[in-house]
């Protein structure tokens, strides 16, 4: 099932790149970005498509994982390096990643269950606590 995944997820990075965000800019009613970090044991750069909110001058994202019982690999790499880039449509620009934690969680959680309360369904399925986190543009 994770290869099936990973090759949904390559395909939709690529048409989302191609065509600027048209074709691949929405789930649901959410708006995507690619997101590309750094691996934290290889190095290398691996580039994801995922929903996201905007708050507070910056970007939300969500690490649900599609309910699986781990963590996604992108936020692992943002644990190592917070450093990250983001593509929405045709801007591409650089970002800080922060974890919500406890204080602030609940907040996004809330505005999260107003967007897209599907979200739940893969809370449920899961035993681990769904990262939030959040993308602050860095200034150059």
């Amino acid at each position: 099932m994770r290869i099936v995944f990973k090759m949904l997820v390559a395909l939709h990075v690529s048409l989302y790149r191609l065509t600027r965000g048209k074709f691949g800019g929405k789930i649901g009613s959410m708006p995507v970005l690619l997101l590309t970090t750094t691996g934290g044991k290889t190095g290398r750069t691996r580039t994801t498509a995922l929903s996201y909110f905007e708050h507070d001058g910056g970007y939300v994202i969500i690490g649900s994982n599609g309910g699986f019982v781990t963590h996604p690999a992108w936020f692992h790499n943002l644990t190592r390096n917070p450093r990250a880039m983001v593509e929405i449509n045709d801007r591409r620009s650089e970002v800080e990643a922060a974890t919500a934690g406890p204080e602030k969680r609940p907040q996004l959680w809330a505005r999260l269950m107003e967007l897209a309360p599907g979200y739940q369904a893969y809370a449920n399925k899961t035993r681990r606590e769904i990262p939030i986190v959040t993308l602050r543009p860095v200034k150059t």
